[in-house]
């Protein structure tokens, strides 16, 4: 396999197993820009994307992207080039995505909540050429960011906005390719697509930041369509099938699930967002079948116009965390079918397809996707597997997972085994129902706050603290939420007086991080807890805001940042 201009920096699949996976037919022989062409070929006038913001067929889809193409090349931009996303979910972060492809260009998967603190590392480590950003997002001007990060950057030459105007600053990709012919740009795109192989990188995606800034997940052309054309064949997709998708479009999840998946067969993406009450009826008017609900929208389920929003749908999935009994009841006194997902952007798809029994359905994430995954649970730090019930680290490899981060060579000695299986962090087990082996996900050894399904990593927290002045020590815990599942709690010794949690917050604003990571609630104490061994006891310190909050909730009380400055930790 080719390593291009990455060099060394990038882990491929070894030889023979590249060659099992293509032989077996699971690897195709084309691009992924080439795998669009060919289903808008083949499915020109059904819908490819219905938004709120506008829908396209697929001939629309194909016949804009090679227009942004071109444009895009016409700008200096070459293949191999990275541009860096930061949008939400509309009619143009699509066009954005397969455009960018379709010049050879590739993806670097960040979210629109990020700031300096990840997009400055992030796209230094990757050399990221050009920034695309929205315009008009409330509450942050991301056009005005890219800017701002583009001076005294390295390699940052273009900023392209995605519904920019003529007073915008950046390139408005509208914009690009406008006054070329159609035939023109395909040709522009045929040449640029005959130059990349399909075992070459097609975009990067991010960590969920295990240790510091996420991490980079190489996902090649050829596996990365083939994870989501299986999982579109794993749910029985059709051209006739309508895929509904409100969170993040450009996570791993949103790619794979709601766009490569449909377009994969000919089906569309029902594109909402997370407001309930602009996305439910746009589910509801477009008759969505397919439906995706992260832990963050689980509360969808009870929201009004659920119902009629989900009305023509055969599955709904579920995804993010453990599914409450409670959820999966309630789906089936609506009449709804219901499995869950269990994925990550390193590869790992795991779920419960149609056919699987119902407790295996309520009480576990499933089988593997693909026949030639491979997965084992070892005891964590060893390579020797446990038994079935038996707890102990989830362990994978196979076609669409990956074989190591990018430029990370010291983190991937300890990130794989020997014999290449990734060590997810994730602990699990094997149970047997029907003679079935199904997975079961029972904790995380990795110390990961899950707010909402955006991964926190509690250490780059910690470290973060530790950079005010006056925090002389840092704990961070997960802080149990009814609605998000967890929030970040911090634990702080700190000299001099109490720091309120707007100046904790402001310190996070200062170093431009990431708001969903800001801690959401402070707690003085005296001195961090430690074991016989002298470790954090943050089992401690877990089991003291989980009682403090079950006690607010009791009250009434909403316990996010309601912790008083005093906190002193005496009731440890």
């Amino acid at each position: 396999m080719r390593t291009g201009r990455w060099g060394e920096r990038l882990v491929t699949y070894p030889g023979e197993m590249a060659r099992r996976y293509r032989e077996a037919g699971l690897w195709g022989t084309r691009t992924i820009a080439q795998e669009l062409h060919a289903v808008a070929l083949a499915h020109p006038d059904r819908d490819a994307v219905v938004a709120l913001d506008g829908r396209l067929t697929f001939r629309e889809l194909d016949e804009r992207t090679d227009l942004l193409a071109a444009g895009l090349a016409g700008l200096g931009l070459v293949p191999g080039d990275p541009v860096l996303f930061q949008v939400t979910n509309r009619l143009g972060a699509i066009l954005a995505w397969y455009g960018v492809l379709k010049a050879g260009l590739v993806p670097v998967c960040t979210l629109a909540a990020h700031r300096g603190h990840e997009i400055g590392e992030i796209s230094r480590r990757v050399g990221a050429v050009a920034h695309l950003v929205e315009a008009g997002t409330r509450g942050f001007d991301l056009v005005a960011f890219a800017v701002e990060q583009r001076r005294d950057h390295p390699t940052l030459r273009h900023v392209l906005v995605v519904g920019g105007t003529g007073n915008t600053a950046g390139v408005p990709i509208e914009s690009l390719g406008a006054d070329l012919e159609p035939r023109t740009a395909r040709e522009t795109v045929e040449d640029i697509q005959r130059g990349i192989d399909p075992d070459d990188v097609a975009a990067f995606q991010l960590s969920g930041g295990t240790t510091g800034v996420p991490k980079v997940i190489p996902r090649l052309h050829a596996e990365y369509w083939y994870n989501a054309l299986e999982y579109a064949r794993s749910w029985g997709w059709s051209p006739d099938t309508r895929v509904a998708h409100l969170i993040p479009i450009i996570h791993n999840a949103g790619i794979v699930c709601a766009v490569h998946g449909p377009h994969s067969v000919g089906a569309c993406l029902v594109l909402g967002t997370a407001d309930l009450d602009a996305s439910l009826p746009l589910l509801a008017t477009e008759g969505a079948t397919h439906v995706l609900l992260g832990h963050g929208h689980f509360k969808a389920v009870g929201a009004p116009g659920f119902r009629e929003a989900t009305r023509s749908a055969r599955e709904v999935v579920l995804s993010g965390t453990k599914v409450p009994v409670a959820l999966f009841e309630e789906l089936e006194r609506l009449g709804l079918w219901s499995g869950q997902l269990f994925g990550m952007g390193e590869g790992l798809f795991i779920t419960t397809r149609p056919g699987s029994p119902r407790e295996a359905r309520a009480t576990t994430v499933g089988t593997p996707l693909s026949p030639m995954d491979e997965v084992r649970i070892l005891s964590p730090g060893t390579e020797t597997e446990v038994a079935d019930g038996e707890i102990g680290e989830l362990c994978c490899r196979g076609p669409y997972t990956l074989r190591g981060y990018f430029d990370a060579a010291p983190h991937n000695a300890t990130a794989f085994t020997s014999d290449g299986f990734y060590r997810t962090g994730d602990l699990a087990s094997i149970r047997e129902i029907g003679g079935e082996r199904y997975i079961t996900i029972e904790g995380r050894i990795k110390d990961l706050i899950n707010r909402g399904g955006e991964k926190i990593n509690a250490e780059e927290v910690e470290s973060l603290l530790l950079r005010h002045p006056r925090i002389t020590g840092a704990a961070v815990v997960a802080m149990p939420d009814p609605r998000l599942g967890e929030r970040t709690c911090a634990y702080v010794v700190v000299q001099g007086e109490p720091l309120s949690l707007p100046e904790i917050q402001q310190h996070f604003a200062d170093l431009q991080v990431a708001k969903f990571k800001w801690p959401e609630r402070v707690e003085h104490i005296p001195e961090i807890p430690r074991t016989l061994v002298g470790k954090m006891d943050k089992k401690r310190l877990h089991a003291d805001i989980t009682r403090k909050v079950d006690a607010e909730l009791a009250a009434g009380a909403d316990p996010v940042g309601t912790a008083p400055a005093t906190t002193s930790g005496r009731n440890l």
